[in-house]
């Protein structure tokens, strides 16, 4: 039902392109404001009518959700704008900042629940009760759980977290809605006060809901490491291209979902024409464009492919560093040869969250290869990558 119902509001809708998220993303926020709605002003009228702090609460909880409908709506419609002059890189990262204002009106909601559910454990008054707000409450338990799946296939097939988020809340709201529910059966059977006791532990469950909404919108926005598939994806479409025999210093630059750019560098051997490895490159970005629709930017390395002394060297480098950690890796190497010593120049790729700091493990490096052979004079570079290449 719910997938023939997304076929119908939003064609295509497994296509991953910027344009079926953004429909994706406003068919949920348009869906989110008529039944938040339709919700909030039935619990509002049960709650009215039984002076019940929860139900009122719950029917608070739906006017907040309809107005973070509103903001996912909103800040996908802006997100899917094109670049101009003041936001060259477009305005996806609008869609985080909507799913953060979301998270935020979950944690405003639930301390505002827990101060008046505190007030009535304080000053009990066991409300009224009414056959017609458990209906309402059954109801809006069913209306929450179809919002729930609803909300969670558009975010999986657009790989959204603002939209996770909105399913993450739907759910806490099932969660609430049936403790006010079982708070106002088991007050009307035993006659015994619950009211504010239930809403607290349902303030406390929808804080927990909006601090961990609201740590999957910061992540991307604050920088984290891009997916180790995508990485690999990337890595192997660069590496089909002729002339290209190495990539290393992969960095993802994201500016919102679908809004991304890459810097690379990619190995070339020494001895080929410029004028064609050019045109491998060239390649390479118009193949990256194609697949991932980003902008990608490639550095070309020229490195010695043809001498065999300096390939077996760089192997036995390589395999040293791996042994003193297997998450450090090197590239750039060049061998000097002198009369007395001779140079090994390279550079070393060690994580961002690697404990060790660049003079230790450079230390480590030069005490490694002293040890293979003091004549070996090791010049190296640290660059810190932000993921380990996978």
């Amino acid at each position: 039902m719910i997938a023939r119902l997304i076929n119908r509001l939003c064609p295509n809708a497994t296509d991953k392109n910027p344009k079926t998220r953004q429909r994706l993303g406003m068919v949920s926020g348009g869906m989110g404001i008529i039944l938040n709605l339709l919700l909030f002003g039935g619990k509002f009228l049960a709650g009215h009518l039984t002076g019940s702090v929860s139900i009122t609460a719950d029917a608070l909880n739906n006017l907040s959700d309809a107005g973070s409908s509103a903001v996912t709506l909103i800040g996908f419609r802006m997100a899917g704008q094109k670049p101009d002059a003041s936001h060259p890189f477009g305005h996806g990262r609008i869609e985080y900042l909507s799913g953060l204002f979301v998270s935020v009106a979950i944690l405003l909601v639930g301390i505002e629940l827990m101060k008046a559910s505190i007030e009535k454990v304080l000053a009990p008054i066991l409300p009224e009760f009414r056959w017609i707000s458990i209906v309402v409450l059954a109801v809006s338990i069913c209306v929450k759980l179809w919002m729930f799946a609803f909300n969670r296939v558009l975010g999986n097939a657009s790989a959204s977290a603002a939209l996770l988020a909105v399913s993450k809340d739907s759910i806490s709201d099932v969660a609430a809605t049936g403790a006010v529910l079982a708070a106002s059966l088991l007050e009307h059977f035993t006659h015994v006060y619950l009211d504010g006791y239930f809403g607290i532990v349902i303030a406390v469950f929808i804080v927990y809901t909006g601090i961990t909404s609201a740590k999957d919108t910061l992540n991307p926005l604050l920088g984290q490491p891009p997916d180790p598939e995508l990485v690999q994806q990337m890595e192997e479409t660069v590496l089909k291209q002729p002339g290209i025999c190495g990539i290393h210093d992969l960095v993802v630059h994201d500016y919102g979902p679908g809004h991304c750019m890459i810097s690379l560098h990619a190995e070339v051997s020494e001895k080929g024409n410029i004028v064609d490895l050019h045109e491998h490159i060239d390649q390479a970005e118009r193949a990256l464009k194609k697949q991932f629709d980003c902008e990608a930017v490639i550095h070309m390395d020229p490195i010695v492919t043809n001498d065999q002394e300096t390939n077996d060297m760089q192997k036995k480098i390589a395999a040293l560093v791996q042994l003193i950690d297997p998450e450090v890796s090197i590239h750039d190497f060049r061998m000097t040869r002198g009369s007395t010593h001779t140079k090994l120049i390279f550079e070393v790729a060690v994580p961002s969250h690697l404990r060790q700091t660049d003079k230790q493990i450079i230390g480590s490096i030069r005490k490694a290869i002293h040890a293979l052979d003091p004549a070996y004079e090791a010049v190296i570079t640290v660059d810190q990558i932000p993921v380990s290449r996978a």
